[in-house]
């Protein structure tokens, strides 16, 4: 494990609510959900509904989290039931969660809210003991931040539980630890040290258009580079960009 992961872990046991401020790739929601799983472990019998809450805005990366976090849970072989709940969810799954609720459930701010809208919200999240908040720079002053802190403050009345607040992007970090402040202390870990950036710009030989934003003139070129490396994260401006640029690189 990183340091960063291990410092987090600590802090959580000792009571404090975190802020963990790492890079992309750095393994924050493993660093995130290590607290949990262990307490789990520990104590499997005791719960009995919703053990972990993860709230993430991203909607299309539930699977990928889930997928992620089952990579350890399969590897330990761990008896940890794990769900995504989010507006594509099927009503059948989402009844389904109610009267059997997984042991660790993703979700989003949206989802998060008609749950606590619930006559029985009490008594589903009776057990909770963590709730993860990802891209926590992204609720900072925002309609869907407002949504959540009035129901993490309100879940707050009904038990008591330790917040964890995941980030690749902190421009202000008191802004960060204030949002996340609850009855508990809440910890900085930062882990924006561990690696230096070396920036580059790719020289493709193809001529850039004038016009668009699409990165098809230099598939060639990215192909290549993404062959010389174990690991390769792409980012683009929006999600149809994303999908096109897969599609030419995986033709």
């Amino acid at each position: 494990m990183y340091t960063h992961q291990l410092e987090t872990f600590r802090k959580i046991k000792n009571g404090s609510d975190v802020v963990l401020h790492a890079p992309t790739g750095g393994g924050k929601t493993i660093a995130g959900f290590v607290p949990s799983i262990v307490d789990f472990v520990k104590k499997p019998s005791s719960f009995k509904a919703i053990h972990t809450l993860y709230v993430s805005p991203l909607k299309a990366l539930a699977a990928d989290i889930k997928r992620s976090l089952l990579i350890p849970i399969n590897d330990l072989k761990l008896s940890i039931k794990v769900d995504v709940r989010t507006s594509d969810t099927s009503p059948y799954a989402k009844s389904k969660q109610l009267k059997k609720p997984p042991n660790f459930l993703i979700t989003t701010p949206e989802s998060f809210a008609l749950l606590m809208a619930r006559r029985d919200a009490r008594i589903f999240f009776r057990h909770l003991k963590f709730l993860i908040i990802d891209e926590l720079h992204t609720f900072f002053a925002s309609k869907r931040g407002h949504l959540l802190t009035l129901n993490i403050a309100r879940l707050q009345s009904m038990r008591t539980f330790q917040l964890i607040g995941l980030s690749a992007t902190l421009s202000n970090k008191q802004i960060a630890k204030d949002f996340l402040s609850s009855k508990n202390i809440t910890e900085l870990v930062s882990a924006r040290n561990i690696v230096s950036p070396s920036l580059t710009i790719l020289d493709s030989q193809h001529r850039l258009p004038w016009s668009g934003h699409s990165p098809r003139y230099a598939l060639q070129d990215i192909y290549k580079k993404i062959l010389n490396h174990k690991t390769t994260i792409l980012f683009v401006n929006t999600r149809a960009q994303a999908e096109l640029l897969f599609q030419g690189l995986w033709s």
